[in-house]
C-alpha cells in the first residue's frame, strides 16, 4: 500500500453521500451505499473514514428564494434542515450525489437542495467593477462522482450536467458517473444484478484511492 501519510498522523477522511430519490431502498441509494462501502472497505486499513447519507426526501427545507443579497457569515438565511447538512458538504473529503431521472433532469428534492447551496458562491456586491463576480466560499478542491438511475429511454446528460454544474460550484471534481437502467418498475431492483454493483464497488476503490493520493492536503 502507498504511504499515504507521509509521515503524518492519519487524518480522518469524510465521505458525504446524498440521495435525491424519493423512495426508501431504490436503486439510487443501494448504488450509493455499494460505491461507500467499496470507498470504506479499500481504506479500513489505513484511514478512518466518517460516512454520512443522507436522504434529501426526509429533510424540510424551502426552495431557494433568490435573497439578492449575501447572507455571509452563513451559508444562507434560512435555518431549516439543510444548515447543518452546508457544514458537512463544505467539510467532507469525498461527494456521492445521487438522483433518479425525471423529466429529463435531477429529481424535485435533488434540484430545490442543488438550488439552496448557490450561496455557496455569493455574488460580491461590493464589486467596484460593472459585472458582480462570484465570492468562493470553498476553495479547496474535493473529488466526487454521480449516480443516475433513469429508464433506458431516460435522457441521463441532462441530469448529468445539473450535478456536474453543482459539483463544479462547490470545487468538488467529478471523478466518475455510474448510470443504470432498471429492468422493469421494481424499486431497488438494482439489488439483484450483480455487474452493476460490481461497477459501484469499483467506482468506490477508485475514489477512495484518488482521495487520498491526489486530493489529500
Amino acid at each position: 500500500m502507498p504511504n499515504w501519510t507521509n509521515g503524518r498522523e492519519p487524518r480522518l477522511i469524510k465521505l458525504l453521500s446524498l440521495c435525491g430519490s424519493p423512495v426508501e431502498n431504490s436503486s439510487t441509494e443501494i448504488i450509493l451505499r455499494n460505491v461507500a462501502g467499496s470507498f470504506q472497505a479499500h481504506l479500513q486499513n489505513d484511514r478512518e473514514v466518517e460516512h454520512t447519507f443522507v436522504r434529501l426526501n426526509e429533510l424540510k427545507y424551502i426552495p431557494c428564494q433568490s435573497c439578492g443579497k449575501t447572507p455571509a457569515p452563513k451559508y444562507c438565511f434560512y435555518n431549516d434542515d439543510l444548515a447543518p447538512l452546508y457544514d458537512r458538504l463544505a467539510d467532507c473529503d469525498c461527494l456521492l450525489f445521487g438522483s433518479p431521472i425525471y423529466f429529463d433532469s435531477v429529481s424535485a428534492q435533488a434540484k430545490a437542495f442543488i438550488d439552496r447551496c448557490n450561496c455557496f458562491r455569493p455574488v460580491d456586491f461590493g464589486s467596484a467593477g460593472p459585472d458582480h463576480v462570484f465570492i468562493k466560499l470553498l476553495k479547496r478542491r474535493r473529488p466526487g462522482a454521480i449516480v443516475l438511475v433513469g429508464g433506458e429511454k431516460g435522457w441521463f446528460e441532462g441530469a448529468r450536467r445539473c450535478i456536474a454544474g453543482f459539483f463544479k460550484w462547490l470545487e468538488v471534481v467529478n471523478e466518475g458517473v455510474l448510470m443504470y437502467h432498471p429492468h422493469g418498475n421494481q424499486a431497488g431492483s438494482v439489488a439483484s444484478e450483480p455487474e452493476k454493483l460490481k461497477e459501484a464497488e469499483r467506482l468506490g476503490r477508485h475514489l477512495a484511492s484518488i482521495t487520498v493520493n491526489n486530493y489529500e492536503q
